[in-house]
C-alpha cells in the first residue's frame, strides 16, 4: 500500500510537470516512466559492477561503456540544469543523448526497452527536467512493493477515457476478478486489451500474496518471469505504460505483442492461453474485412464487445477460464450477433457466473452500467446452473467522486463464489442465486439479472378516500381556529 511520503512525492512531481506545461496525463506519466527508466539502467549498471567487483572482473554486459558514464543517472543528476538539458537533447557522447541511449539499450535490460522506438522526450525546459530529476532521485524505490505501488498510484491519476471507450479498470475490481478464478502456478494469463497491464499486475500479485512459497521453486519463477503472462495492445504509448508497470512489479519479461487482437495479424494466437482477464473496449467498431475471419465464424458482428468475446474463446485452451468485464447490453442485446454470442459461450461451453455491476463503478471516467462474465471453454457444453450476483456497492461512492464508503459487496461475492454448493437453496430474492440452463435458453439466452431476479413489493395499505378527506377538512378546521387566536393576541 502507498505510503503518505510516498504519495506526496508523486504528488508534487505530478504538479511540476502541470505547472511546467505539461497537462496531459498520459504525457506526464510517460515522461516520468522514462526517466524511472533511465535511474533503473543506472541501478542495473551499479548491480552488475558490484558483482564484478566480488569476483574481481569486469562487468560483461556493461548498459553503460567506459565512454558513456556521462549519461547515467548517478552522473547527470548533479550537473547544472542546462548542462543536464542538454545531455537530453543534444548528441555528445558518441553521438547519443541520455534520451537516445535509452531508446537503444538491448533487451537485457528488460522489456520496456523493446518497445522504445516511438518515445519522444517532451519535457520543455531545464528548470522543470532538473525538478523532476531531483525529486524523482529521492524517491526510496529499494523493493518491488514500493515500485509497483508508486506506479499503481501514478496510474491512479489517469481522470480522462481513452478512445474507442478504453477507460482504466478500477484496482479493487481486478483484485476481485483475479480472487474469483485464484490463477494456479501453471497457468498462462492473457490480456488481448492489456492498456497499463493492470489485469496481468494483478496475477501476478497473487501469487506473492497467495503462494509466496512458490517463489522458491526455480521452474515457477523461470515460467513466472518469461511465459506465464501476454499482452496485447495496440497502442504503443500504453504498451510502453503496460511494459514498466509489470518491470516495477518484478515481471521482468512477460510476452507484450503489440498489434491488434482482433486483426488477421494475430490470428496464430489460439488454443494458447488458460486463463484471460480482460476488460475489452466497450464502443468500439470494425469493418469485418479487418477483422480475423475465424472470429466472425463465432460471432458476426462489427461491435468489439462482441467480437472479443468470440476472441477469447479462440485464444484460449480446451479447459481455459475467462473473467471479462462487459457493457449490460451484452447480456440482453436482441440483436442476432447478440444472441449468437451468448448461445455460444452457455450452450457450447461452460458458463460459470454473471456478477452484475451498478453503474457508478466506472466514474468518472463513464457511467455505463457493467457486468463480469466467468466462462470456461470446453467446446462440448457443461453450463448446468449459472450463479448470478447483484452487486450494489464496491466499497466506494457511485458517484464522480467515488468517496470510500463501508458498503461493499466484494468480499462477499468472492466468498460467495468459492462456496457455491451453499447457493442451491437461496432464493431469487437474494443478492445472489442459481439460474438453471434451461431457464436462460428459454428466455432466448438473456443473462440480464432483473430477467431472473425476484422483488417483493410491501403492501402499503390507504385509508379510504372519504376519510383522507374528513382528515383534511379537521386540519382546515384546526387552522382557521389558529388564526382566529392569532389575530386576537396581536389586537
Amino acid at each position: 500500500m502507498i505510503t503518505g511520503e510516498l504519495k506526496s512525492q508523486v504528488d508534487k512531481i505530478w504538479e511540476s510537470f502541470w505547472t511546467g506545461g505539461i497537462s496531459n496525463p498520459l504525457t506526464v506519466i510517460e515522461q516520468f516512466t522514462y526517466l524511472l527508466f533511465i535511474r533503473r539502467l543506472d541501478e542495473i549498471q551499479l548491480l552488475e559492477e558490484k558483482k564484478a567487483a566480488m569476483i574481481k572482473k569486469s562487468v560483461s554486459n556493461p548498459v553503460f561503456t567506459n565512454d558513456q558514464l556521462a549519461l547515467r543517472w548517478s552522473s547527470f543528476k548533479n550537473l547544472h540544469p542546462q548542462a543536464m538539458y542538454e545531455l537530453f537533447t543534444i548528441p555528445s557522447v558518441g553521438g547519443l543523448t541520455v534520451f537516445e541511449h535509452m531508446k537503444q539499450v538491448g533487451s537485457s535490460s528488460g522489456v520496456f526497452s523493446k518497445y522504445m522506438s516511438g518515445a519522444t522526450f517532451m519535457i520543455p525546459t531545464p528548470r522543470l527536467l532538473d525538478q523532476v530529476v531531483q525529486m524523482i532521485d529521492k524517491i526510496k524505490m529499494e523493493d518491488r512493493d514500493t515500485k509497483g505501488d508508486l506506479y499503481e498510484y501514478l496510474l491512479s491519476k489517469i481522470a480522462t477515457a481513452g478512445t474507442n471507450g478504453q477507460f482504466r479498470t478500477p484496482r479493487h475490481i481486478i483484485k476481485m476478478m483475479v480472487d474469483m478464478v485464484q490463477p494456479t502456478k501453471e497457468d498462462t494469463i492473457c490480456d488481448p486489451s492489456a492498456g497499463s497491464a493492470g489485469f496481468l499486475v494483478a496475477a501476478g500479485e497473487y501469487f506473492h500474496e497467495n503462494h509466496p512459497e512458490y517463489f522458491h521453486e526455480r521452474s515457477f519463477r523461470e515460467h513466472y518471469n518469461s511465459n506465464m503472462f501476454t499482452g496485447i495492445e495496440f497502442d504503443n504509448t500504453m504498451l510502453r505504460i503496460g511494459a514498466m508497470n509489470l518491470q516495477l512489479h518484478g515481471i521482468e519479461n512477460p510476452n507484450l505483442i503489440g498489434k491488434d487482437a482482433l486483426s488477421e495479424s494475430n490470428a496464430d494466437v489460439r488454443d494458447r492461453f488458460s486463463l484471460i482477464l480482460a476488460n475489452p473496449p466497450f464502443k468500439g467498431s470494425l469493418d469485418y474485412d479487418g477483422v480475423e475471419s475465424s472470429i466472425l465464424k463465432t460471432v458476426k458482428s462489427k461491435k468489439t464487445e462482441l467480437l472479443f468475446l468470440g476472441l477469447m474463446l479462440r485464444m484460449m485452451k480446451t479447459g481455459g477460464r475467462c473473467a471479462v468485464i462487459v457493457p449490460d447490453g451484452v447480456l440482453f442485446g436482441s440483436s442476432n450477433a447478440h444472441k449468437q454470442i451468448r448461445q455460444e459461450i452457455i450452450a457450447n461451453h461452460k458458463l460459470d457466473a454473471v456478477i452484475s455491476m451498478p453503474s457508478g463503478v466506472f466514474k468518472p471516467y463513464a457511467g455505463v452500467s457493467t457486468a463480469v462474465l466467468f466462462f470456461t471453454k470446453t467446446g462440448a457444453g457443461g453450463t448446468d446452473k449459472v450463479w448470478f450476483y447483484d452487486m450494489q456497492a464496491d466499497g466506494y461512492t457511485l458517484d464522480d467522486k467515488r468517496s470510500e464508503t463501508k458498503d461493499n459487496d466484494i468480499q462477499d461475492i468472492v466468498t460467495r463464489y468459492h462456496n457455491l454448493a451453499s447457493e442451491a437453496d437461496r432464493k431469487r430474492t437474494d443478492k445472489s442465486f442459481l439460474v438453471p440452463f434451461e431457464d436462460i435458453k428459454a428466455n432466448d439466452w438473456d443473462l440480464s439479472i432483473n430477467r431472473y431476479k425476484e422483488v417483493i413489493y410491501d403492501e402499503v395499505t390507504f385509508e379510504q378516500p372519504s376519510v383522507i378527506i374528513q382528515d383534511i377538512k379537521n386540519l382546515q378546521e384546526e387552522n382557521k381556529k389558529k388564526l382566529l387566536i392569532l389575530e386576537e393576541l396581536l389586537k
